[in-house]
């Protein structure tokens, strides 16, 4: 198994399936970093060391915050990786279900897993772990096949998760809406047509909701 495992993500809840799956594993003191920027540090680091890095695993989407960052995104860190290290293993955990980015993913970053975020993402996080391991690919298997644009974003929707995203609460939502004479802008109505975007798109969270929708262009 892996001996030396980095894993760049930014949200703690996905931090903890990763934790859990490399656990399961027994890989020895995995290092997490939540910065693009600073996983490309680590990675130089080590290799000055000559003690690479074997595996990366990483979100394709970090949100941007108070600390200014070279790197933006999880496929501009693999690039940028592979430019010093092209023999590094990657796996690319991610909410993300579009097949042309996972297709670009493979094809142009020659990425060597895909696993998605969702229910029992311990589980494959696990077997896409060994399958690399074992020098073969390993993609989620509810992605193979998975139908393109399967989702149609109304404006409402995009202006609902804009809203999430800029770190406003559910429940100041409809003030919003209100002062802005956009209807629906109820309460309910809100919460329901968040839970029907979740539903449909299978994420479980407002973060994995958001995530997805920077990974996609959508806001």
């Amino acid at each position: 198994m892996f001996k030396k495992i980095l894993i760049a993500e930014d949200y703690e809840s996905s931090n903890i399936s990763v934790q859990k799956a490399l656990e399961d594993l027994r890989v020895p003191h995995p290092s997490f970093v939540s910065y693009c920027d600073d996983a490309l540090s680590r990675v130089k680091m080590a290799l000055v060391e000559n003690n690479p890095y074997e595996l990366l695993i990483t979100d394709l989407s970090f949100e941007e915050d108070h600390r200014e960052q070279k790197i933006k995104n999880g496929k501009e860190l693999i690039n940028a990786i592979k430019a010093i290290q092209p023999e590094i293993k990657v796996v690319v955990f991610s909410v993300n279900k579009k097949q042309s980015i996972i297709d670009e993913l493979f094809q142009e970053q020659q990425i060597n897993a895909y696993v998605r975020k969702a229910r029992e993402d311990v589980k494959d996080l696990k077997r896409a772990v060994k399958a690399v391991y074992n020098n073969e690919k390993h993609l989620t298997y509810d992605l193979k096949g998975i139908e393109k644009n399967a989702f149609e974003f109304t404006t409402y929707d995009t202006l609902l998760i804009s809203y999430i995203s800029q770190g406003i609460l559910v429940k100041e939502i409809p003030t919003l809406l209100k002062e802005l004479d956009i209807k629906p802008n109820g309460m309910s109505s809100v919460e329901k047509r968040l839970r029907d975007i979740k539903i449909s798109l299978e994420v479980s969270s407002n973060e994995q909701l958001v995530a997805f929708c920077k990974d996609f262009g959508i806001i």
